[in-house]
């Protein structure tokens, strides 16, 4: 299943030099937001959020719940 609604990070303001998420029920979808029809990464969301923990752990010292 393709995903419907592509949203970026509030940090990324107006600029298109952007990293693009799409979440279905079972995949996480990563695309640049310069080349939309450009390829895409997929990722479990467990594997997702994972990655998420690791890229703020400066922010967030517990890792996320198992689920």
């Amino acid at each position: 299943m393709q995903p419907t609604h592509w949203r970026k990070s509030s940090y990324s303001g107006d600029g298109s030099n952007c990293v693009e998420i799409a979440a279905t029920k079972t995949v996480i979808h990563v695309r640049d937001s310069k080349n939309a029809e450009g390829p895409q990464l997929a990722f479990q969301p467990s594997a997702w959020s994972l990655f998420i923990f690791h890229a703020t752990a400066d922010r967030h010292p517990h890792p996320p719940l198992a689920g």
